[in-house]
């Protein structure tokens, strides 16, 4: 398995379809289209790639509440649905979504998901899976997984996009654990050795993986990717750097994205507040999240901070390129327990990144490679590091053609998608 599965092997991988039939395929996660960031803009495109393939697709999901934190319209929380999207049967399931999310109220979130979704995937055994595809945030939701396939006598893949219980330990979002702390790490471990195959996003978080005890044989690197056919460079004189205000002299630093507890956005606030009397440099901040309004209550009295929702996917393109310094901020705690899946749009629309990370950690790794690395939760490193970009074209052309060619070797879409399909069937076989 190991020798089929690693990532220097992708490449070996036979093109020849192992399946002569399509698949029957079940995916489970909390997020999901048309979600437009983070987990559920992945799962979404995966579920589409999959039913292109001719695969079988039955989707396990919630109402569409991210990055917002309340149901979309049109949704409604406490009921069962179901959908056909992309050619792809969805049940969504009810949850609770807290209005003021929290560590003990994000935990009660989650799990009144993994509750009502654990009837639905009992009853998905009579359509017998083949691939149970589990995708963690929620691993409160990996038991029903698990169970499922062995009923099904199908193979169950646990995919780790975020260490849920690792950030919130490290970020202290969930105080008060005394010894309970102790017994949800050691139940998590047990989860993991369950599933035939477990994955994440990052080489650090396969080695973190490790650290768990999961052996390199039930293990893959399942990078988040982007579409370099999408997202792609062209010129900074966009119709939203007009529509904002901003001239062609005006450096505009733009971070686009969720904003929660994780991101550490309070930092790049505090360098906006260093930087202020320095006109020509203007922070846009382009998202929502848990914690946009605390962040809108900081930069209050800052002129130079803007506060935009987020766009529709088919002016994504033209927000990344009207930037022309992409920041990414994240706090010292959550490094590699998350990858943060927006790097890779960054790179691709040909933009200079900053981020803010310690070295050694995943994220720094990619970024010395494409952009400038700063200590995280350090406003003043931040703010110099703004500065010098800001000032030098030369610099930002160079890193910006670094960064779009690291997206198309390591994280353009078909190459990634491709060889996980590939990983699938050695699997299944």
């Amino acid at each position: 398995m190991a020798a089929r599965l690693s990532r220097s092997n992708r490449a070996r991988h036979p093109k020849k379809r192992a399946f002569s039939a399509p698949m029957r395929i079940l995916i489970l996660g909390i997020n999901f289209t048309p979600e437009l960031t983070g987990i559920g803009k992945y799962t979404g495109e995966l579920v589409q790639f999959l039913t292109r393939q001719g695969h079988l697709v039955h989707m396990v999901t919630a109402p569409p509440y991210y990055p917002h934190w309340r149901v979309a319209d049109g949704y409604r929380a406490w009921v069962y649905r179901k959908e056909l999207i992309d050619g792809a049967q969805v049940i969504r399931c009810p949850l609770w979504v807290p209005r003021h999310p929290r560590g003990f109220t994000r935990l009660l979130h989650l799990a009144s998901f993994a509750l009502s979704s654990f009837p639905i995937m009992l009853a998905q055994a009579r359509w017998k899976p083949q691939l149970v595809f589990c995708v963690a945030p929620a691993i409160a939701s990996a038991p029903s997984a698990w169970l499922l396939a062995r009923l099904s006598g199908g193979k169950a893949w646990l995919h780790i996009q975020d260490f849920e219980l690792d950030a919130a330990l490290q970020l202290k979002m969930l105080p008060g654990l005394g010894w309970a702390r102790h017994l949800l790490q050691r139940l998590e471990r047990l989860l993991l050795h369950r599933f035939d195959l477990v994955s994440s996003i990052s080489p650090r978080m396969i080695s973190h993986l490790e650290s768990k005890g999961v052996s390199r044989e039930t293990s893959y690197l399942f990078e988040n990717w982007v579409d370099c056919s999408q997202i792609f460079p062209h010129s900074r004189l966009t119709s939203l750097r007009s529509q904002w205000g901003f001239t062609q002299n005006t450096s505009v630093v733009l971070y686009s994205g969720s904003m929660g507890q994780k991101q550490g956005l309070e930092s790049l606030i505090e360098s906006a507040r260093i930087v202020q009397n320095e006109p020509t440099i203007q922070f846009v901040l382009c998202g929502d999240g848990a914690a946009r309004t605390s962040l809108q209550q900081q930069a209050a009295d800052l002129k130079n901070v803007h506060f935009y929702p987020l766009v529709p996917f088919d002016q994504l393109n033209e927000l990344l390129n009207t930037a022309d310094i992409h920041v990414l901020t994240q706090h010292q705690g959550a490094a590699d327990l998350v990858m943060p899946s927006k790097l890779s749009a960054m790179l691709a629309s040909g933009r200079p990144v900053i981020a803010t990370a310690l070295p050694g950690t995943g994220l720094a790794e990619v970024v010395l490679q494409t952009g400038l690395l700063v200590p995280p939760e350090n406003p003043s490193a931040l703010a110099n590091a703004i500065h010098q970009l800001s000032s030098q074209p030369d610099l930002r052309q160079e890193l910006a053609q670094r960064g779009r060619s690291f997206a198309l070797d390591h994280w353009n879409k078909p190459t990634v998608l491709n060889s996980w399909m590939h990983a699938v069937e050695s699997l299944c076989l």
